[in-house]
């Protein structure tokens, strides 16, 4: 199987994702634990790994957004 790991920085927090493929052309982003394997944060989908990086970056930007204007 083919694992590809990004490593991204929103906000100041430094977050490591890893994207697998799944069925047909998708593929799956997940934020992975300090321990390793997948955190409890739902996955995120695209064509391809870069994609799928993308909508979940995106996800969580908009997250710490919403976070920093609450306080």
């Amino acid at each position: 199987m083919s694992v590809h790991h990004f490593k991204e920085t929103i906000n100041g927090h430094q977050y490591e994702i890893e994207v697998t493929p799944t069925q047909g052309n998708r593929w799956r982003a997940y934020l992975v634990r300090n321990a390793g394997g997948p955190g409890a944060l739902m996955p995120f989908y695209g064509g391809t790994p870069k994609e799928a990086v993308t909508s979940l970056v995106s996800w969580l930007s908009l997250a710490h957004r919403v976070a920093a204007d609450s306080v």
